[in-house]
């Protein structure tokens, strides 16, 4: 799993590449657990490289939502492949959590 900050203006985009399972998680969580993260209106995670995500992964993303929206930072989600877009719904997170199509509409979510 490969974690790419692509940081502009009040934007901070994470582009996921890989398996984002219990080995990986933690490179996400360091990722987000950066104090500057809070500096940004919105985070995007690009998900177009994103082939796997397991209950740790959802867990990096649950256990950082509320602190970011206590800061008034938005968690959007982008690109997401079908079979990685079913386990967010089936669990029920695609309620929780921001989802949109493309690049452009997280922007403006």
């Amino acid at each position: 799993m490969k974690v790419t900050a692509q940081p502009s203006a009040d934007l901070l985009t994470l582009l996921l590449d890989g398996e984002l399972d219990a080995s990986s998680a933690i490179v996400l969580d360091t990722q987000l657990a950066k104090p500057e993260i809070l500096n940004y209106r919105k985070v995007l995670v690009d998900c177009t490289k994103l082939s796997y995500i397991s209950s740790a992964g959802l867990g990096v993303f649950i256990s950082h939502l509320q602190p970011l929206q206590d800061k008034d930072v938005k968690l959007v989600f982008f690109n997401m492949q079908e079979k990685v877009f079913n386990v967010f719904e089936i669990l029920g997170l695609d309620a929780l959590m921001t989802i949109v199509p493309t690049q452009a509409e997280a922007i403006s979510a």
